[in-house]
């Protein structure tokens, strides 16, 4: 039973760590704008930047990332030692989702918040440090090419459970099971992007200085 109890606690410290509403904060407490009110209405690194500029951007897409690398890490310390190598994974790969359900469903800021693909950036650098560049690079070119940030994020997702499974040769199941969920989630965030795309009304993006 005990057990149990320092692993509840470690997924919702996973979950509050998800919640810090960067955006959000970064957006009322230095410019006097709550970011989900205008742009895309996302509370995230993108909208942040097409609004505010990328001097506010930056901390966000940072601390996005950090908390979701956290979560993962901070799993360790709520992980009994009588548990397998094998069972204390399944318990990280559990807080990182949770992390990042807490970035989409934030407790400090009424459960509005981003699509987590920072956040989720974060989990795959805690529990794929090398696998995890390839789909940062294919996003890096499909933005470069396209200007939509939401495409890249789309195809970067897709790629990686090829990229996992067939060059990175993981055998971990529950590794397995997160690179596949992870586009689905992705999927699922930027749906109303997807119709956008599809109607030819999605913004490509712009990098603008705000002062």
């Amino acid at each position: 039973m005990n057990d149990w109890v320092y692993i509840i606690t470690g997924f919702i410290v996973a979950y509050l760590l998800g919640s810090i509403p960067t955006a959000v904060w970064v957006g009322k407490w230095f410019y006097g704008k709550d970011i989900r009110n205008e742009g895309s209405g996302n509370a995230g690194a993108t909208n942040t930047i097409r609004i505010l500029g990328v001097k506010a951007g930056i901390p966000v897409i940072l601390v996005d990332v950090f908390k979701g690398y956290l979560a993962v890490y901070l799993m360790h310390y709520f992980t009994p030692d009588s548990f397998s190598v094998e069972t204390a994974v399944y318990l990280q790969i559990v807080a990182g989702f949770i992390a990042v359900i807490g970035h989409a469903l934030p407790v400090f800021a009424g459960f509005r918040g981003g699509k987590g693909v920072g956040t989720l950036l974060g989990v795959g650098i805690a529990l794929y440090p090398v696998a995890v560049w390839f789909p940062v690079a294919i996003f890096a070119f499909v933005f470069l090419l396209t200007g939509y940030v939401s495409l890249g994020s789309i195809l970067a997702t897709a790629a990686f459970p090829f990229i996992v499974i067939f060059f990175m040769h993981e055998t971990n199941p529950g590794l397995i099971v997160l690179s596949i969920a992870a586009p689905l989630l992705i999927l699922w965030t930027h749906r109303k992007n997807i119709q956008r795309m599809l109607s030819g009304t999605e913004n490509r993006f712009r990098f603008r200085q705000k002062k």
